[in-house]
């Protein structure tokens, strides 16, 4: 069991568990080497016995580990200590976009486009890398505090070379494309329809596929056309809901083939709202049914084949030559039939599929992730792929990459316009797991700049320590000390603070489980009420304490009224005994008549009677169009409109004026306000329209 204090790799120090997965759990952590938190994703103790839990958990940092992206969750090392298998990520301090939906009900057209542009910006470079996301999710979606949208949880992502798919790979079935829900092939194109339902939902405030268990919903990606996002989102520009019309096909051959291209549809949405530029793909009604020889059938295979991996011909050879002998001429109805005994096969799995899942991994039960991934987050910086500005000649000398990580020698060469490749793993009795124990450029060399780097790290098992020794686990000696739990006495934490309660517990070899609060007129506020179970009692080692603080004398909470609309904010606070007080302010996030904020904040204890003041957004706050001097030209127009704080797009026209001479401008439009990232029209006089008599 992982303690808060446990050190991993000599340099992780666990200091909280922030949330609980299907196969993992995440702490807080701190990196002591680089001094930084981190999140650490940890294998459950149940699992790390199971040889295929323990290989998709190493696939998952796998898949994760190459992708340096700042709209995705960065991997920092992987390691395998004492049996612990171990994932350090970048730690996001945000909220999953599935709670800001929930928040907000649903999101405005900019706000939910931009989060869908983000989100195609770090599904790109996966699919570059050949890796398949396979469970975009909004709870897979996190929003950092500075509002930078991030990707996480490559748990069941593999690589598209790959032609198989098994029930671990379902996903998330509301979220899930028609191939997935039937056991089909899987590829980038549904991360794509996935990610049209997400945007389905940021819009609506509803997935468009729901039902009373998981097979109805599956069913319903397989055979059911979506209701059109429009009838529950009126204003959905014409091209956004093309989009996601596009996405959502249930055929993949009908959606979009590249996220670059749906990223660049997004992109011109936010400019041609209406326009009609989302290129579907319509089936030809005139098309005849062809029925193919055994060499067209070859021919289409051998296509495939060569489409989707290199790597695979001969395993796929002997595939198709078995394939080859049993394809036969097939007339149109045992098509039918065929299709139909497809469909019902298809549902059949399905069942048996989740069943599986649910029954190992308890899918269905709900699941804690979105506290693990909203507790998850952003670095200051962002990394870009700028490998030239570190070096001022053609070569540079080559520093020494042992005992860092994959991801810390990138950042090394890169800045010196080198490039780098991971080569094969090996054990190390020196080095801890993932650090880098051999280098193919030897350091203090000159090496030319854009030289590949072949870096070689420590395979899992590998331990550092100071006397080649480990306290658990496998011993320098080859022998296997276990670790048994023990009865421990349980400490008395009533009336001790918050933070020594949990010491006092953690020291007795005790982890803390539940913290609530109750109201007390007897017990100083913040100090612990009781505690479950009673003290001096025994449990296992490691066995959880309840506490309960106390909030003060019968104090309430202010209850958490953000993103609600005023009125009903100020009944609910009322309500509870508080007097209310509002205020505005402008706001980029909330639309008008929504609560931004609460003082005291929300969760706040405080007396009854007390002052509750909310601040109600006024909506984003608009530019004010300035006048049109006479005599003004088009660049003097478009400085005076950056002097009044606008910062969007400025478009230029021209039109016949009599009164306004030829070059000059004529007027705005709009002519009064305009969002600071909206669009302003200039209109310059073409001067007085000619007669023809």
């Amino acid at each position: 069991m992982i303690k808060t204090g446990t050190i991993l790799g000599d340099r992780y120090e666990i200091l909280e568990k922030i949330g609980t997965g299907g196969m993992a759990e995440v702490f807080k952590g701190k990196d002591h080497k680089l001094n930084r938190y981190v999140a650490v994703k940890v294998l459950k103790e149940e699992f790390r016995d199971n040889d295929g839990f323990v290989k998709k958990f190493k696939e998952e940092a796998q898949a994760a580990a190459g992708l340096a992206h700042p709209n995705i969750v960065n991997v920092y090392d992987v390691g395998d200590e004492n049996g612990i298998y171990y994932i350090v990520m970048e730690l996001v301090e945000g909220i999953t976009l599935k709670n800001y939906i929930e928040r907000k009900g649903r999101l405005t057209i900019k706000e939910a486009t931009s989060i869908a542009i983000q989100v195609s910006a770090g599904l790109e470079v996966a699919h570059n890398n050949h890796i398949v996301h396979r469970d975009i999710k909004p709870q897979n979606i996190i929003i950092s505090r500075e509002g930078k949208v991030k990707v996480t949880d490559f748990g069941i992502a593999k690589a598209t070379t790959s032609q198989t798919t098994t029930s671990s790979a379902m996903g998330s079935v509301h979220y899930a494309s028609p191939e997935q829900a039937r056991g089909g092939y899987v590829d980038h194109r549904s991360d794509i329809y996935s990610l049209g339902i997400v945007m389905y939902e940021m819009v609506t405030g509803r997935v468009p596929f729901d039902g009373e268990t998981a097979v109805t919903v599956a069913v319903k990606h397989l055979q059911e056309q979506m209701v059109p996002p429009s009838k529950y989102c009126p204003e959905i520009p014409y091209s956004l809901e093309q989009i996601i019309k596009k996405c959502t096909e249930k055929s993949p051959d009908r959606r979009y083939q590249d996220i670059g291209d749906l990223m660049a549809d997004l992109k011109q949405s936010l400019v041609d709202p209406d326009g009609d530029f989302v290129q579907m793909v319509d089936l030809d009604e005139q098309a005849k049914t062809v029925i193919m020889t055994k060499g067209t059938t070859s021919k289409v295979k051998e296509s495939r084949r060569v489409n989707l991996s290199k790597d695979e011909d001969d395993e796929e050879e002997d595939e198709d030559s078995e394939d080859d002998e049993d394809d036969e001429e097939l007339s149109p109805t045992v098509e039918r039939a065929m299709t139909i005994a497809g469909v019902v096969l298809a549902v059949i799995i399905v069942i048996i599929m989740l069943l599986l899942f649910s029954k190992v991994l308890g899918i269905g039960k709900k699941s804690n992730t979105d506290t693990s991934d909203s507790q998850q987050t952003e670095q200051s910086a962002d990394e870009e792929d700028d490998s030239s500005s570190a070096s001022q000649g053609n070569t540079v000398n080559m520093p020494s990459l042992l005992g860092k990580t994959y991801a810390e020698a990138r950042t090394v060469l890169e800045e010196l316009g080198l490039k780098i490749e991971r080569g094969e793993s090996e054990k190390s009795n020196q080095y801890s797991a993932g650090q880098i124990i051999a280098q193919s450029e030897e350091s203090g060399n000159s090496v030319k700049v854009g030289t590949t780097v072949t870096v070689t790290l420590a395979a899992a098992g590998s331990t550092a320590s100071s006397d080649g020794t480990s306290s658990t686990g496998s011993t320098s000696s080859g022998t296997t000390t276990t670790t048994t739990n023990s009865k421990v006495t349980i400490p008395s934490v009533v009336g001790k603070d918050e933070n020594a309660a949990k010491s006092a517990i953690t020291a007795a070899g005790l982890t803390v489980g539940t913290v609530s609060e109750a109201s007390s007129d007897t017990v100083e506020s913040g100090l612990v009420i009781s505690q479950s179970p009673s003290a001096n009692s025994e449990t296992e080692s490691g066995g959880k304490v309840n506490i309960v603080l106390s909030s003060g004398p019968n104090k309430k909470k202010v209850t958490d009224v953000i993103g609600h609309e005023s009125s009903r904010a100020q009944s609910e606070l009322a309500g509870d005994g508080f007097k209310v007080e509002v205020k505005e302010t402008y706001s980029d996030d909330m639309r008008a008549g929504l609560v931004v904020s609460t003082s005291p904040d929300r969760g706040t204890y405080v007396q009854p009677g007390s002052t509750v003041t909310i601040t109600v957004s006024k909506g984003r706050e608009q530019v004010t169009i300035p006048s049109v001097s006479v005599g003004m030209t088009y660049e003097e127009a478009v400085e005076a409109l950056n002097d009044a704080g606008f910062k969007g797009t400025v478009k230029e026209a021209t039109e016949y004026s009599a009164s306004v001479g030829n070059g000059f401008v004529t007027r705005y439009s709009p002519s009064k306000t305009v969002d600071p990232d909206g669009t302003v029209t200039i209109y310059v006089s073409l001067g007085t329209q000619s007669t023809t008599e």
